[in-house]
């Protein structure tokens, strides 16, 4: 596994936890309404005040993305959802990805940047992930809503089918710049498709360079291929997604779930709760389908 690097989607590790794992595990049960005489719980509090702040990436399409003010995506309408669960008014607190998973952790969930924003009550996006939980002792990761999974989109008149990485030789092939992704396909027996790889700034634009004929194929997450193919309005008979394995990334996708504060457990029950809603209530499928994207088992 390698260290954490920028962007929600590119937090890997081979530390992976299960979808079924229970938020019993990590939230002590029995929280009350008031920690002592007077003073009010992590959730009261946030009652009082009305309002659910939701941390989101900035530049992160599908999922959040668009001027701060006019922020869409995925993570924004789910953020919409749990702040109406919990009838409570939406305040999105967008920011730019940090040098690595930890940073963000840090700064938007349990401590506050240096700069003066932050901590939000709820970040989105976030691997449940058994050794980055490891690493940030101060947080709760739980309550996973979908499950990653790179994939190559491939145009089936130029690259009809895709077996091993082999059968990639010769073809024009994008990838997002700075992903885990990117690094396995260029490193792929040392190097052996590097002169093929052309870097985008974003997963959508790698895979809108395919449904455009810029690129045979791309290396992305499902999620960005389903998402920009939609948005193109591409013909689904002229794309395919392939699951393609490569060294460095797990074989089966990882989890993407929430993080709060360790101690906020009383949140954290009531958002367990407000996912559940939406998840059985067709809200979140709906979400999903809106933009184009399966809504994967976490």
């Amino acid at each position: 596994m390698r260290e954490f690097k920028p962007r929600p989607a590119k937090y890997l590790s081979t530390g992976l936890i299960s979808r079924r794992h229970s938020l019993g595990m990590i939230l002590a049960l029995g929280a009350s309404t008031v920690f002592a005489e007077g003073e009010l719980n992590d959730l009261a509090k946030i009652q009082a005040r009305g309002i659910l702040k939701v941390a989101v990436y900035k530049d992160n399409a599908p999922f959040s993305s668009g001027p701060v003010n006019e922020m869409t995506g995925l993570d924004v309408a789910l953020a919409e959802g749990l702040a109406r669960q919990l009838k409570l008014k939406l305040a999105l607190l967008p920011f730019d990805a940090g040098e690595n998973m930890n940073d963000d952790l840090r700064n938007m969930v349990w401590k506050g940047h240096y700069l003066g924003y932050g901590p939000a009550d709820v970040m989105l996006n976030v691997p449940v992930d058994k050794y980055l939980m490891q690493k940030n002792r101060q947080v709760t990761i739980f309550s996973p809503y979908m499950r990653q999974m790179t994939i190559l989109l491939h145009n089936v008149h130029k690259l009809p089918q895709v077996g091993s990485p082999d059968d990639l030789k010769g073809y024009k092939l994008a990838a997002e710049r700075g992903t885990g992704a990117a690094s396995a396909l260029l490193g792929h027996q040392g190097g052996l498709l590097r002169t093929q790889v052309t870097l985008f700034n974003s997963g959508m634009e790698a895979a809108t360079a395919v449904l455009r004929e810029q690129a045979d194929a791309a290396y992305v997450l499902r999620s960005q291929a389903e998402a920009a193919t939609a948005l193109d309005k591409a013909k689904p008979e002229d794309f395919s997604i392939t699951q393609l394995r490569l060294t460095g990334l797990p074989d089966n996708g990882w989890p993407i779930g929430m993080a709060i504060k360790l101690s906020n457990k009383d949140l954290g029950h009531a958002l367990d709760d407000a996912m559940k809603a939406l998840r059985d209530n067709g809200e979140l499928l709906a979400m999903f389908k809106a933009r184009g994207m399966t809504l994967t088992a976490p």
